[in-house]
């Protein structure tokens, strides 16, 4: 793994807060991305990393993604991320008092960075820190109540993944079509049930043997092994866990006519948006179809009411449609054309 040190100089972002927490053995990182002159806005990732430097790589290349998910969904924050790098698990009372050190942490910036949950944490655990930090989102400030985003990404996932399927085939009616969700926590979960109500043949995956089988007997779904997960045919796929599953070794397996997850980051290279064009499979840019929680975010933030939130929801199929025209029209991936899209929105900020 690159030094930190190394990671930090080529990072083009504002600035990386970083806390040892003796306590619990923990690093903390706030990677600010970009501020825009207002604060940077992203979730907060806890997990174990077999190394600080693994958990600093994550908390900069999601703070980076952040900056393009806000402007890909037309939102004027800039992009910043939280990781709790663990050497262990942490539960019970040593866990919420690592969150409570963690919101002071927040709240020493002023403002500069806002956190909402990701990996590892949850709704519940926003309200924990909403008693020591005014900076949180998923939290509804008015009830005083934390609010679960996911089910506003899973919306958007669900809108776009109808928008990328007709864009394929003509049609977005996704009766007996194939849909593979890999991850079914706080998004795979409802995203699979929309499928499922819609008609789809829904195929899962997860870590969590009790919790995949918990969602295949309610839904009367088909369980897939991890160890194939890529070579198992369908006509959708959707990485709805942890990021990086598309590169050059899994890319060659896989059946799927689309990609459309919740999954952050999954391409590991930019080569890999070229490696889906080949093989002819269709790609909803990450950060562009998981942005709905972030539009749920931006507009709690504004008082809006969560039925016009799902309304707004909808223009994911405009959006997308766009990009993956424009994509069409130069011979590119749609990566190409959301990076252009992203550009000019950040440069319309900028001026």
């Amino acid at each position: 793994m690159t030094s930190w040190t190394d990671l930090l100089k080529a990072w083009p972002g504002e600035e990386v807060v970083v806390r040892y927490d003796r306590e619990a053995d923990a690093w903390m990182f706030i990677a600010i991305h970009a501020t825009h002159g207002t604060r940077s806005v992203g979730g907060c990732r806890l997990k174990v990393y077999g190394s600080p430097e693994e958990g600093l790589w994550d908390a900069i290349r999601l703070a980076e993604g952040m900056t393009n998910k806000w402007a890909a969904i037309d939102v004027n924050y800039g992009g910043g991320k939280a990781v709790i790098a663990l050497s262990k698990p942490i539960v019970g009372e040593a866990r919420k008092a690592l969150l409570l050190r963690f919101g002071r942490m927040i709240d020493s910036l002023n403002g500069r960075y806002g956190t909402g949950p990701d990996i590892g944490t949850t709704p519940d655990d926003m309200g924990l820190l909403a008693t020591v930090t005014r900076y949180v989102h998923c939290y509804d400030w008015t009830i005083k109540a934390p609010y679960d985003p996911g089910i506003y990404t899973a919306l958007g996932v669900f809108v776009g993944m109808k928008a990328a399927w007709r864009h394929v085939t003509g049609t977005d009616d996704l009766r007996g079509v194939r849909v593979l969700v890999q991850g079914v926590g706080d998004t795979g979960a409802p995203l699979a049930r929309s499928l499922a109500k819609a008609g789809a043949v829904v195929l899962l995956n997860d870590l969590n043997a009790e919790k995949l089988a918990a969602l295949a007997k309610e839904l009367n779904a088909q369980t897939v092994p991890t160890a194939t997960v890529y070579e198992t045919p369908c006509d959708i796929y959707a990485p709805c866990s942890v990021g990086a599953t598309l590169d050059e070794t899994t890319i060659p397996k896989l059946t799927c006519r689309v990609i459309a997850g919740s999954a952050n980051n999954q391409l590991r290279t930019p080569e890999d948006g070229g490696r889906l064009v080949a093989r002819k499979i269709l790609y909803a840019p990450d950060y562009v179809v998981n942005g709905a929680g972030a539009v749920s975010l931006a507009m709690v933030d504004e008082g809006a009411t969560f039925p016009a939130i799902e309304q707004a929801i909808q223009a994911m199929d405009g959006r997308l449609t766009r990009i993956f025209q424009e994509a069409d029209a130069a011979g590119e991936s749609p990566v190409e054309a959301a990076r252009r899209m992203v550009e000019r929105r950040l440069a319309a900020v900028r001026a």
